[in-house]
């Protein structure tokens, strides 16, 4: 058996940037992050064990400041707290800040503003709420929706993968033809990293075990992305959820996480696969030959 590491995979620049602010200013300060800081719990855990608190109301909030998660927020939120008295940080990823400038300059060229994306999601909210109109899109039943514009300027939350946006781009110009359709790629480059090297992986594997937030999109999208090429994909949050079951009969296993995950967390998943690996080499070995045949290693 062999394990098999995606070739990007796990936290972006972007989430670490935004630990570690949170952890400096906490050295100096209570902090409250309002929100989910990112999506995955252990991170969370972690910030919370280190004395800051997480609050998802603004009213809320006891210390005098308070940190703007890496989704970002709207200009209209970030007024709505500093009303409140509070001194407001923001962790919000650069390549989110981008998006949102890209958003305001289509408004502002004169085009009807279409978000790519999830419309519950953190990031998608901020994108939006200073737009006094707008369409969120996700699958083509949605584009189905839409009502003829004669500009259409489209972006996409940072996490959504590329492929998926052109795909939903070239709809909306086939619907609409007489329409002017312009597209600003959002994407974040570590999303089409590790897109482009899930893809790879899964090609390769019978078996792929994803690491990442219950509520993280660019896992989710990870895992949808890496089922499309193989039949076995498993999303997880740390080892505790993985079952030695769905590795039976696979001869290459793949790992690859979401830019939210710890690395202690996908080394920890990875040694709980070679520990795997090497106790059904083992059993093999055992049953073939005796107790005498040292067990064979496993290839990380």
């Amino acid at each position: 058996m062999r394990i098999l590491r995606a070739e990007h995979l796990g936290m972006c620049f972007g989430v670490r940037d935004a630990i570690a602010m949170a952890l400096k200013q906490a050295e100096s300060e209570p902090l409250t992050i309002l929100g989910d800081l990112v999506h995955n719990d252990t991170v969370l855990a972690d910030l919370e064990a280190r004395g800051i608190t997480l609050e998802q109301r603004a009213d809320r909030v006891r210390t005098r400041t308070v940190m703007v998660t890496a989704h970002g927020a709207s200009e209209r939120a970030l007024r709505r707290t500093r009303a409140l008295g509070l001194n407001v940080l923001e962790a919000t990823c650069p390549l989110v800040h981008v998006a949102h400038q890209a958003v305001a300059k289509l408004v502002r060229d004169g085009f009807h503003p279409v978000i790519i994306g999830r419309r519950d999601h953190v990031e998608v909210r901020g994108l939006t709420e200073d737009l006094g109109e707008f369409d969120i899109i996700l699958g083509e039943e949605d584009v189905l929706q839409l009502r003829k514009r004669p500009r259409f300027g489209i972006a996409a939350q940072t996490t959504q993968p590329i492929d998926k946006a052109r795909h939903l781009v070239g709809l909306i110009r086939r619907r609409f033809p007489d329409s002017e359709v312009r597209f600003v790629d959002t994407v974040c480059r570590p999303t089409k990293q590790r897109q482009h090297a899930a893809v790879e992986l899964a090609q390769q594997c019978d078996v792929i075990v994803v690491i990442g937030g219950a509520n993280s999109n660019n896992t989710r999208e990870l895992v949808q992305t890496c089922g499309r090429h193989c039949s076995q994909v498993h999303h997880i949050q740390t080892t505790t959820d993985l079952d030695p079951a769905w590795f039976v009969g696979a001869a290459t296993m793949g790992l690859t996480a979401g830019t939210s995950t710890p690395d202690a967390v996908i080394d920890a998943v990875e040694a709980w696969l070679l520990d795997h690996c090497r106790r059904a080499a083992s059993v093999r070995s055992h049953a073939q030959f005796g107790p005498a045949l040292l067990p064979a290693s496993c290839k990380p």
